[in-house]
């Protein structure tokens, strides 16, 4: 019986050791576990020979660092010097890149570090922020769990010159699964550059030069027209008709023109800026791209294409000024060359896709099928990818409640009221001058025919 009770005793005893061991590997586990979200501010202010770095981070985004503890878990800030440089250097500087012009910044001298409170505010402006860094540690007493701290580092880097042109490159983006910097840049002229970068941004220049800014935005408004799916079948829709040069200018030139107003004007802030105002224009883009297919399969409207363009191209423009919004903030002090720089790479990535486009639709109408089947067919797949986008578009736009009527919402609405009229008389005006421009080369070309008939008739009684 005893040899029995051992037998069934001893795989219990290594049950409670596996199940006890894996709850410890499971501790561990968490206790380094990636933080869902991560905010890190930073300022970044250079002066005379010295440029300062002020950076706030979680601790818990400071993993593999045995910070030392005590009681239940609090942070021994006692013990804690060493081990808050090391997550200062490892976590922080380790994973920025400063240039001066194009040379890179030495590794930096850290000058002051502390353990702060959830709670404290003193990043609000650089003053505060510098002022709480260089102030007295908490009190050693103070009862904070290790991954409830905020770490408060001031680095010193030396450089040649305040006034010099400075570039970072944060790459906290392994701090957490969705890391966001607050960085302000203080320069020399007091202007402060606030940015809100996402993950690792790439190289960020702090104050850039025009041609600086005039690429990165060229560079972005030609991605963007090339990753927007929406806007590139809305342009397939328009030439799908139109493949001579001639009537391609005015379709494209009308859309240009007017996606480049809205978007200038969303970039000062003259658009609304309610909750409701973004899925209202993706869903008129979704109806732009339905009702352009469904003109192609009626068949109508072609020659004045032109001004339905122009008048989508409206919307599209502020379509476009969303994604743009946040990219803006790379402009530095040359907003309106950017926004004209996004434009010309917009206009770019069409005529790429128009050098590629125009030619498939020769050859598909010339050797697969005819125009007018290809036309309906082409278009009513369009057309399907457009209906389920408006429907669900609308679908999220019906969550949000009707705007008040207030006298705020009155003034906007005349202004913008206003501005259409205008547009609305210029359109007219291009018009009439284009339609009467064809009827004078059109009574021409009628003269120069009967001139042409009596010239051959008199030649003929001559002879």
């Amino acid at each position: 019986m005893l040899k029995n009770d051992r037998r069934i005793v001893a795989p219990r005893g290594l049950a409670a050791l596996a199940v006890a061991l894996l709850f410890a590997l499971s501790s561990g586990a968490t206790a380094h576990d990636i933080p869902n979200d991560v905010t890190i501010q930073a300022f970044v202010k250079p002066a005379g020979e010295r440029l300062h770095l002020l950076v706030r981070a979680p601790l818990r985004a400071c993993r593999d660092v045995d910070f030392p503890k005590r009681g239940p878990g609090y942070l021994d800030l006692a013990r804690a010097d060493a081990s808050l440089r090391e997550a200062a250097l490892l976590w922080i500087s380790g994973n920025i890149e400063l240039y001066e012009g194009d040379r890179r910044l030495p590794e930096p001298k850290v000058l002051n570090v502390r353990v702060s409170l959830e709670s404290d505010r003193s990043f609000g402006s650089y003053e505060e922020a510098l002022a709480h860094v260089r102030s007295a540690r908490l009190p050693d007493d103070t009862e904070i769990y290790w991954n409830q701290g905020l770490l408060d580092v001031l680095f010193e880097y030396p450089i040649e010159a305040g006034a010099s042109d400075f570039s970072i490159h944060p790459r906290f983006d392994g701090l957490g699964l969705r890391v966001i910097t607050v960085l302000r840049f203080l320069p020399p002229s007091g202007v402060v550059r606030a940015f809100e970068l996402s993950g690792d941004p790439g190289l960020v220049r702090l104050d850039p030069r025009l041609h600086q800014a005039a690429l990165r935005f060229i560079e972005a408004g030609f991605f963007h027209i090339l990753d927007g799916i929406d806007h590139l079948l809305f342009l397939f829709c328009l030439v799908i008709p139109l493949r001579r040069f001639r009537s391609l200018v005015a379709v494209i030139t009308a859309f240009t023109v007017a996606h480049s107003i809205t978007l200038i004007a969303s970039a000062y802030n003259l658009a609304p800026d309610a909750l409701w105002f973004p899925p209202l224009i993706e869903t008129l883009i979704a109806i732009s791209i339905v009702y352009m297919a469904l003109e192609n399969i009626v068949g109508r409207g072609v020659e004045r294409r032109w001004i339905i363009a122009f008048g989508f191209g409206l919307v599209h423009g502020f379509g476009f000024s969303f994604a743009l919004r946040q990219t803006l903030q790379f402009a530095g002090s040359h907003l309106l060359v950017s926004l004209l720089s996004f434009n010309i790479g917009v206009e770019l990535g069409q005529l790429l896709v128009l050098a590629l486009l125009i030619p498939a639709l020769v050859a598909l109408f010339r050797y697969v099928v005819a125009e007018r089947l290809g036309t309906i067919i082409l278009s009513a797949l369009v057309a399907h990818s457009g209906w389920h986008w408006m429907t669900e578009r609308a679908s999220q736009l019906s969550q949000f409640p009707w705007p008040k009527l207030d006298a705020a919402l009155a003034a906007h609405a005349m202004r913008w009221l206003m501005v259409m009229l205008i547009l609305g008389a210029l359109i007219w005006l291009v018009s009439e001058v284009l339609r009467r421009r064809a009827e004078r080369q059109g009574k021409r070309a009628v003269r120069e025919d009967l001139n042409l008939a009596n010239d051959t008739v008199r030649s003929t009684f001559d002879v």
